[in-house]
């Protein structure tokens, strides 16, 4: 088990490359991280978390990288203008391993440029809150470390995060936009993000 400073650092990068499960900093929370182009890290990170048929929030440097994992570039075209930020927006998708039995994904490209760089070299990554199953999310790396100890293969410090909310899910309906949970990004009535 690796402790990192630096989101950035090519150990973790490479740790991700090759199947590692670990916990970072995203641009809301921390997450339990892994790369969702690998199935058996996928199952391993969920095997981890205790959770199943909650698939968590692909994030993703871009929306290539989400097209290269099977999204439809159509769905993605509806929704690009919130991104990069703090919103995670559900899709129609099916990608098998990826929804644990659920139709449709919540999606990503964040707003953290340090965070962006990452997943420019790693590829999207497959994320839940760095907690135990109906447990309050981790703030700091130790806190982290308690629920997850030597079974993750990294964590990053990225300091206390307990006043950063998480991020806010949205799901478009019939061209109406149906907020799922409020979170770190406010909309308005009309759909936009109020700022």
């Amino acid at each position: 088990m690796r402790l990192f400073q630096d989101i950035n650092d090519p150990e973790l990068v490479e740790l991700l490359r090759g199947g590692a499960v670990g916990v970072l900093p995203t641009d809301t929370v921390y997450g339990l991280v892994c790369r969702a182009a690998d199935e058996r890290a996928v199952k391993r990170l969920y095997d981890t978390k205790g959770r199943d048929g909650k698939p968590g929030t692909i994030i993703a440097a871009r929306i290539q990288q989400l097209v290269d994992l099977g999204v439809r570039a159509r769905y993605l075209k509806a929704v690009e203008h919130f991104w990069p930020g703090p919103i995670s927006i559900i899709v129609p998708a099916d990608l098998g391993y990826l929804n644990q039995g659920v139709v449709g994904l919540a999606l990503r490209i964040p707003g953290d440029d340090l965070l962006r760089e990452l997943l420019r070299q790693t590829g999207a990554l497959q994320t839940t809150s760095a907690n135990a199953s109906s447990e309050p999310t981790a703030t700091t790396v130790e806190a982290a470390r308690a629920y997850f100890g030597d079974s993750v293969d990294f964590y990053v410090d990225g300091g206390d995060l307990s006043g950063r909310p998480p991020s806010t899910i949205i799901r478009i309906v019939d061209d109406a936009i149906e907020i799922i949970r409020e979170g770190a990004v406010k909309i308005d009535e009309n759909g936009r993000v109020a700022r």
